[in-house]
């Protein structure tokens, strides 16, 4: 089991935010949730997936809502009672209660800015450890985007828990569609954000449905990252090097657009080329995260494969809808992991998923 330090807890969130793919809440939200833990002293370790007793339980802590609204609600909320810390923390606690014991550890439902954060700052306040595996090996928009469900894992029973302290339990569901219909619901009736615990499951179960190592992934492109800030390289670059990825577009941002819906947001952004990608455009099409992209108006790259953006200026990944014209910003493609590539996996995961009418093929095989 590995300690992990303070700045090896702020890489991996900045690998998160990478692997986000636009998604997974920003990531600001996530380096304050664990500054509380950074100012408590409090110690956080990483357990390999094969240090998890087969016997022991844990759950999956997380915040669901769009990323324009994981910040809290609007003015109509202000007569109610504010929790005080996040909702996934209590979705933790109510799911242990209703099980009647302590669970292991915590496992992050995705990795992104926020949402692994939300399970890392569980594992510090419960005193457990989080383990290095995750169900999505970066950020999807709906709940049965997941390994689990690939591996017919049913979320249920579901803890919910939203800003106000209203806290419960989904006993029984349908299947994970249905969950996600049921929760999407709840955040929108709460501020379009809701606190999230599921998968309450052993770690024998755990380990035949997860991607392994996928924190200590995020920790290695957050180290790039950071160490080409340090040292003036090409932060895309090397964090490209790091991930065993691809450049795909260098431009400036001509346009974009973004409407919210049903809990969602949807759109694209479209850029000119500058450099060798002078002359084309790109356009990257998401709902939540990124999902599609378009070279000159020809599919280039479609998930499960991981579409993400860096600002050329700042060197920082950037999280949906936050465009501006002008932007000056790096597109590059990191792999899917290889359950996503498995002919169920694109079932789930896959452009047609999406509605789209083409498949899937793997951005180094194009």
């Amino acid at each position: 089991m590995k300690k992990l330090t303070k700045q090896e807890i702020i890489d991996i969130l900045y690998g998160c935010t990478i692997v986000g793919t636009g998604g997974g809440g920003d990531l600001d939200l996530g380096l304050r949730t664990m500054q509380e833990d950074f100012d408590q002293g409090r110690e956080l370790y990483m357990a390999d997936l094969s240090e998890v007793p087969d016997d022991a339980y844990v759950a999956v802590p997380y915040m669901c809502g769009s990323p324009a609204s994981l910040e809290g609600g609007g003015d109509e909320f202000s007569h109610l009672p504010q929790l005080g810390y996040p909702e996934s923390l209590l979705a933790f606690r109510t799911l242990e209660d209703y099980f009647g014991q302590k669970f292991y550890g915590a496992v992050s439902t995705e990795l992104g800015g926020a949402n692994t954060a939300y399970a890392l700052h569980a594992a510090c306040q419960l005193g457990v450890p989080i383990v290095d595996a995750d169900p999505a090996g970066r950020s999807v928009p709906e709940l049965q985007h997941s390994t689990f469900y690939v591996k017919d894992i049913p979320m249920a029973p579901i803890a919910l828990a939203t800003q106000f302290g209203d806290a419960m339990i989904v006993k029984e569901i349908v299947n994970d569609m249905r969950a996600e219909d049921i929760v999407r619901a709840v955040a929108i009736a709460s501020g379009n954000k809701v606190g999230v615990a599921d998968h309450a499951i052993t770690g024998k179960q755990l380990k035949g449905a997860i991607i392994p190592n996928a924190l200590s992934y995020t920790l290695k492109l957050g180290e790039a990252l950071r160490k080409a800030k340090e040292n003036g390289e090409d932060v895309v670059q090397k964090v490209v090097e790091a991930g065993e990825g691809k450049i795909l577009f260098r431009g400036i941002v001509k346009e974009w657009k973004v409407e919210e819906t049903g809990g969602f947001i949807f759109g694209d952004t479209v850029l000119t080329g500058t450099g060798e990608y002078e002359g084309h455009e790109y356009k990257v099409w998401y709902k939540n995260e990124h999902l599609v992209s378009y070279l000159d108006g020809k599919v280039d790259i479609c998930a499960p494969d991981l579409i993400c953006v860096i600002d050329n200026n700042t060197g920082m990944p950037v999280t949906n809808p936050n465009y501006e014209n002008g932007m000056d910003l790096s597109v590059f493609v990191l792999p899917a992991p290889e359950i996503w590539k498995t002919e169920r996996g694109l079932e789930v995961f896959g452009p047609r998923s999406f509605g789209f009418d083409f498949d899937y093929v793997p951005f180094n095989e194009r």
